[in-house]
């Protein structure tokens, strides 16, 4: 151990003589530039070591953004790193939306107000546990698309995106007065199989066309040789990404053997880690960041720390990873990072701070405070009328004799219904199976309105049914996030192939797309209360009732103790999935801006499994994301 460390404390010293920057003026002003004799950045002529923070527009509401920024900016930080989700803003293809939450353009002049300087990845792949990686789900309507290569259809789609957001971008780069001081190219494209350098040199090519010749262009990529070598190309700056349990040495020496020179930087220092749905909640310990970060400022790296704050996957925007199994990731984006997933500083952004103390002059000034938060105490929900495929489904169902996919019938995210008949008597228990792993991702399966269990991707495909023939066969289909990393992002949603009861292919389907969402938020469910008594309900059931109004509109974090798996929404927004039986994540963030402090708050949750007999829902004071179930 003693010669590793010894081996360790000299290449740093090699390293730091070879490639430290200088303090050699240049002549340059209103600049930012790499300087590759002396091995650093240049902003306006002057050496730059950034010191950055991710923090996504998009996991954040719009209201709270420039709180989230000035506590950035008040720890020490001179940047931010900003992903841009392709599918925030182009949901439907050629439809473009930036207002109101996507409002980027605004999100940019806050950051520029509060003194920040942005480090713009705006894929068109960002990873960043998002959905699909931030490509829009229409993508997957041309079959045997190959995503993130030189495939026409997908090049087209992405150069159409690029001619509008990079066009919007190009004013607020720094050299055009703007605070945007470089631009990713793709997104860790060397940990994906294509390894195409002709989608790589397009991408080169367009970047360029739409933002100048001066502005700095760069890649990340992990620390291997292998996601290097396909991730990176002449033109492009390459840098690298690593956490706490990577030698800082050889991972740098390893980014100098593709960038000799120039600045050393870590576009990915991770300060903590995402969760999924069945984990332990993640935890990288504050002690290692602390200490790790220090080492890298001090050999003269800039370093942008995943995440500063998290955030939250509200709506159906977390994304989900595929190695030996299929695993969606939670509603919370906490990611144990220096900001809390409410904005709150932590232990762990005060120990950044004093680190960062000793590398650049602090803003003077008290850290802006963690916001308020309420325990608006139990609600009370009641069951809503089952027949409500009418109002879920006003278009009526699709037609087809076997199963279509969500992405066939453009309903890319949340829920479908997949309804048949059964095709003769099933007395005994018979197996209903999805021979091909078709079930993408949860299918809750009832016969006559009478649920009977649920298949799911990967680990349940076979269930046992009985019936009449002629009985009514629902499937209701839910879509858990799509792969957002490696090899299976191509990943449709649905039924993806046949159903087989017993011996025979169910055909003759009637496939309705649900919109539960505009259903909610035109208060189409708060009237249709059965009043059918407070017997619990096995299967998909919605329920709703009203957080009465206190004269606060605090955040607060809501618990569903007893309660199985399914989605909450507050006054018609979308929190998110709870699922308190697997865990770890027990409440859902509810942000003030949701609120109202003055009128009643409208609760609607669907409930996919069961619901507990107390129908009720408690808002907390506080989050509990850390348990790997709970008591019922």
């Amino acid at each position: 151990m003693l010669i590793v460390n010894a081996v360790t404390i000299i290449l740093r010293i090699v390293l730091w003589i070879l490639y430290a920057p200088t303090t050699t003026p240049c002549a340059d002003s209103s600049s930012f530039s790499i300087d590759y004799k002396n091995n650093c950045f240049r902003k306006d002529g002057k050496p730059f070591q950034f010191i950055s923070g991710s923090i996504h527009y998009s996991r954040i509401p719009r209201e709270y953004w420039k709180d989230r920024l000035l506590k950035m900016y008040m720890t020490g930080l001179n940047a931010i790193q900003v992903y841009v989700p392709w599918n925030f803003h182009e949901t439907v293809q050629g439809v473009f939306n930036f207002a109101g939450d996507r409002d980027l353009e605004y999100f940019l002049n806050l950051a520029n107000q509060t003194g920040l300087l942005v480090i713009l990845r705006p894929g068109p792949y960002i990873c960043a546990e998002w959905e699909m990686g931030g490509l829009p789900a229409w993508l997957l309507q041309k079959p045997n698309i190959i995503l993130r290569s030189a495939d026409t259809e997908y090049l087209k789609a992405a150069s159409d995106w690029f001619g509008v957001l990079l066009t919007k971008m190009r004013p607020w780069l720094y050299q055009n007065g703007g605070n945007i001081i470089s631009v990713q190219v793709e997104n860790e494209y060397g940990s994906y199989f294509a390894c195409d350098y002709n989608y790589m040199r397009h991408l080169h090519t367009l970047f360029r066309l739409f933002l100048g010749e001066d502005v700095i262009l760069f890649t990340t990529d992990g620390n291997t040789d292998k996601e290097m070598i396909c991730g990176t190309l002449e033109g492009l700056y390459a840098t690298i990404d690593f956490g706490t349990d990577t030698n800082i040495t050889a991972a740098f020496i390893r980014q100098r053997r593709f960038e000799p020179k120039g600045p050393l930087v870590n576009s990915e220092f991770y300060t903590g880690w995402l969760d999924h749905w069945g984990d332990k909640h993640a935890s990288v310990d504050t002690v290692k960041v602390s200490k790790m970060l220090g080492e890298m400022l001090s050999m003269g790296a800039s370093v942008n720390m995943y995440m500063f704050e998290g955030g939250t996957n509200f709506g159906y925007w977390n994304g989900a990873d595929h190695d030996t199994r299929f695993r969606s990731v939670v509603t919370s984006y906490d990611y144990n990072a220096p900001l809390s997933e409410a904005g709150d500083p932590t232990d762990k952004l005060l120990a950044i701070r004093d680190v960062i103390k000793n590398f650049r002059d602090i803003p003077v000034g008290p850290m802006p405070p963690a916001t308020p938060k309420f325990a608006y105490g139990f609600v009370t929900l009641q069951k809503v009328w089952t027949s409500l495929l009418d109002t879920l489904s006003p278009q009526g169902p699709v037609q087809s004799q076997y199963p279509l996919t969500f992405e066939e019938i453009k309903q890319y995210y949340g829920f479908m219904l997949y309804r048949t008949t059964l095709p003769r008597n099933v007395p005994e228990p018979t197996p209903l199976i999805s021979p091909l792993n078709g079930i993408h991702d949860r299918a809750y399966v009832s016969v006559n309105g009478v649920y009977q269990g649920l298949m799911e991707r990967d680990t349940a495909l076979v269930m046992n049914v009985t019936g009449q023939q002629g009985d009514q066969l629902d499937i209701l289909v839910e879509n858990m996030g799509r792969v957002h990393f490696g090899s299976y992002i191509n990943d449709n949603k649905g039924l993806l192939g046949n159903l087989i009861l017993g011996n025979d292919v169910l055909t003759d389907w009637s496939i309705y797309p649900l919109d539960i969402d505009t259903a909610v938020a035109n208060g189409w469910l708060q009237a249709a209360h059965s009043g059918s008594g407070m017997e619990a309900g096995d299967g998909p059931m919605i329920y709703s009732g009203t957080l009465k109004p206190t004269g606060l509109a605090w955040d607060t974090f809501v618990k569903l103790n007893g309660w199985t798996k399914g989605q909450v929404w507050v006054n018609g927004v979308n929190l998110g999935r709870y699922w308190p039986q697997r865990g770890p994540q027990q409440t859902l963030y509810v942000p003030r801006p949701f609120l109202s402090a003055t009128q009643p708050n409208n609760i609607t949750v669907l409930e996919l499994e069961r619901a507990p007999s107390h129908r009720r829902i408690l808002f907390m004071d506080r989050p509990q994301l850390n348990s790997t179930g709970q008591k019922t």
